[in-house]
């Protein structure tokens, strides 16, 4: 009977949190789509190319918490099913001052590089049209830095099975940026507006963060909020042992789709960035519909393997599956109305090619059914086939996109990315079976 009622009141605060970040992430939807066309409208095709592969530098950073938000958001989700709250603000205690001791020398270290290497050369980009270049980066790493270390907040309510109020924050500090460009957008002839979208870019997340902080720990969670008193390097260890998979994941993913901004701007040409990124978001609107559902299924399934309830996971997964036919659907008819959408979005003067948006498709689709199994490998914390193939991936991935990207251009560089994330699904989805039919041993249970 526990089981049961476990079961059904997972499946209802899971029910409810799609449904709340469905309606979020519709906005969120919203506000991607309006921000593609006011940014070009901003910066123009070049200028909006090099922000864009400044956007993938600061992805980079924005990621280097060596894994201690996903740690956190497991472990969390592991010690709240247990009860054990003196453990629970342990770990977020943790994690807050780690991320700080962290983040400290990696900016020192950053802000040294950008200020010393030439960074016009690593972009390709012409100073006669951007002569600003340090000051950008240099002012979105200070931001993205800070960033960094107060969003583990929204891991915390990942951890709470709370993804609604994590997609809130999230679209919040989206819609926050959209006001500040739509207003720099009226400003005509205004002076280093590549600086001023990069500040709006980063510092309207941070500003909802700082606002979220005292509601979370004092207001909603105070038996949460971080303190010195309950660090415990122990604790960090734990965080680690698990959050360190998650981090060279995160960091093999970010290899092989953001450094591909780079590979084009050097290929190709920073221009040709802004028709890829035009692709990508289009067809990414499959992916957030996705990971609204998909996602609050991770610290669902921790709590449901904890408890040992296999049946509830399998039901999951089939409900999974039906969203992906849909998915599949949808990007077919998609790919038939692209050109369409796309002059009525950002006008006749950026081309996508239809090989592009073709392979854009398919990659999406290949990316959102390994999410699929993904997240519920993430969930029972067995991640060491996914690191394997990522790794693989990721150190393949670059010479092969260069190479394609001489001989096809951009789309080359698309099918890179479609044939070096393919084995990742056929390996997750054979784990993931072995793993609910008590079938897996050796490598395939780690």
């Amino acid at each position: 009977m526990e089981r049961i009622d476990n079961g059904e009141k997972r499946t209802r605060l899971l029910r409810k949190n799609i449904i709340l970040s469905f309606l979020m992430k519709g906005w969120a939807g919203v506000v991607q789509l309006l921000m593609v066309p006011l940014t070009i409208m901003c910066l123009g095709d070049y200028k909006n190319g090099v922000w864009l592969t400044i956007s993938s530098f600061l992805l980079y950073t924005d990621s280097l918490d060596i894994g201690l938000g996903n740690g956190l958001r497991n472990k969390l989700a592991a010690y709240w099913a247990k009860g054990d709250m003196e453990k629970a603000r342990q770990s977020v205690s943790s994690t807050f001052f780690t991320l700080i001791l962290i983040m400290l020398p990696i900016a020192i270290i950053l802000l040294v590089l950008i200020n010393t290497i030439d960074l016009y050369a690593l972009v390709n980009v012409k100073p006669q049209i951007i002569d600003n270049l340090r000051e950008v980066y240099s002012i979105s790493t200070i931001l993205v830095c800070a960033h960094f270390v107060i969003k583990f907040i929204g891991n915390i309510y990942l951890g709470l099975q709370l993804p609604a109020v994590n997609n809130l924050l999230v679209v919040g500090g989206q819609t926050l940026a959209l006001a500040i460009i739509f207003v720099l957008s009226r400003q005509k002839g205004m002076d280093n507006m590549l600086l001023w979208v990069a500040i709006a870019n980063t510092l309207a997340p941070l500003v909802i963060y700082v606002i979220a902080y005292p509601i979370t720990f004092y207001k909603k969670f105070p038996e949460l909020r971080p303190s010195l008193k309950y660090f415990k390097k122990e604790m960090v260890g734990e965080l680690l042992g698990l959050g360190f998979k998650f981090f060279i994941l995160q960091i093999a993913g970010i290899i092989i789709f953001a450094s591909s901004n780079f590979v084009i701007s050097n290929v190709v040409s920073p221009a040709q960035v802004t028709p890829y990124q035009v692709a990508y978001r289009y067809f990414s609107l499959t992916m957030m519909v996705f990971t609204v559902i998909g996602v609050p299924f991770w610290s669902a399934t921790t709590d449901a393997y904890e408890r040992g309830d296999i049946d509830w996971i399998k039901k999951s997964m089939k409900r999974l599956h039906m969203i992906l036919i849909a998915i599949f659907c949808a990007l077919v008819l998609m790919v038939v109305v692209a050109n369409f959408v796309y002059r009525i979005w950002v006008g006749s003067d950026i081309i996508v090619p239809m090989s592009l948006t073709i392979g854009m498709a398919l990659y999406l689709m290949i990316v959102i059914t390994s999410l699929c199994y993904s997240y519920f490998l993430n969930g029972f914390g067995f991640l060491r086939l996914q690191l394997i193939t990522t790794i693989i991936s990721a150190i393949i991935y670059i010479p092969l996109a260069i190479a394609l990207g001489h001989r096809f251009g951009t789309t080359g560089i698309v099918i890179a990315l479609c044939i070096m994330n393919t084995p990742g699904v056929i390996v997750n989805m054979i784990q993931y079976n072995k793993i609910v039919n008590n079938k897996a041993s050796g490598i395939w249970k780690k």
